[in-house]
């Protein structure tokens, strides 16, 4: 490949998901290594290429979660992680490589190595997730799963800030609050492989919300923007619904997230705190 873009198309257009991470992590490792060192430039796919399987429901059409602690409950909830990590590798190509409208704002090499990072790093996980999928004698396209992800990536296509407002400060740091739990119901039934697995999701997602949140702060400091209401406008524009409490604040708060941003905007803010 001899840009960015390139990659990114190349990514967004392989339907096989195993193919679609590994690709990735090639190009990343030509990314910092010097391989790849044009941007490029790129007509993107209105949808990303998927798999025959799994099959893609609307989130209301979903098999209702089986009870906690069930072999399947676990193939399933390792299931809907890898869909969701497979999504966001789409996602960062995305942001990569859309020609968005930045009003004069320059995108510098610095964040195209955050967001090749955690394209990198989403690939990882999905790589990750679907080998415990495997070890589970299951397999990633064995269950059904929701199409809401990406209907984030069409929402924001046209808005860089509302981009970065909606998928790492929102959706991802979503997961800094609810992965904990799920790592203390893995160490509680013994099952440290996955808990390991989960830490390391994590700890990674830190930092992609931290991405979001820098270079949503520089698109703010360029335009003469106020950070917390700006980004406060942006959610409830494009985001459907309240953000759901109780929050993870010391991850969120290594993140770059300020409590006073996020909230005024919680499903349990009563003009205080929320939970």
């Amino acid at each position: 490949m001899s840009s960015l873009c390139d990659a990114a198309i190349d990514v967004l257009g392989t339907p096989c998901a195993r193919e679609k991470a590994e690709k990735t992590r090639r190009y990343a490792i030509a990314w910092r290594g010097g391989d790849i060192t044009e941007i490029g430039s790129a007509i993107l796919p209105s949808r990303p290429a998927r798999p025959e399987k799994p099959e893609l429901r609307h989130p209301y059409d979903m098999p209702k979660r089986r009870k906690a602690g069930s072999p399947r409950a676990k193939i399933a909830l390792l299931h809907a992680l890898a869909h969701i990590e497979l999504n966001a590798i789409d996602l960062a190509w995305d942001v990569i490589a859309r020609d968005f409208d930045l009003g004069g704002f320059a995108l510098p090499n610095a964040f195209y190595d955050d967001w090749i990072k955690v394209a990198d790093d989403e690939a990882k996980h999905h790589l990750m997730l679907e080998q415990r999928l495997n070890d589970l004698d299951s397999f990633y396209g064995d269950l059904p799963a929701h199409d809401g992800l990406w209907e984030s990536s069409a929402k924001t296509a046209h808005d860089f800030a509302a981009r970065l407002a909606i998928v790492p400060m929102v959706m991802e740091a979503r997961g800094l609050d609810v992965t904990p739990n799920m790592i203390e119901l893995m160490e509680s039934q013994g099952d440290t492989e996955t808990a390991d697995m989960l830490r390391i999701i994590h700890d990674d997602e830190i930092t992609h919300v931290r991405a979001g949140t820098v270079w949503f702060e520089a698109w703010c400091a360029h335009h003469g923007h106020d950070v917390e209401a700006y980004w406060q406008d942006l959610v409830r524009t494009y985001f459907d619904g309240k953000l759901k409490a109780p929050f993870n604040h010391p991850s969120r708060e290594d993140a770059g997230m300020i409590r006073d941003w996020y909230e005024p905007l919680s499903d349990v803010y009563d003009g205080g705190e929320a939970a």
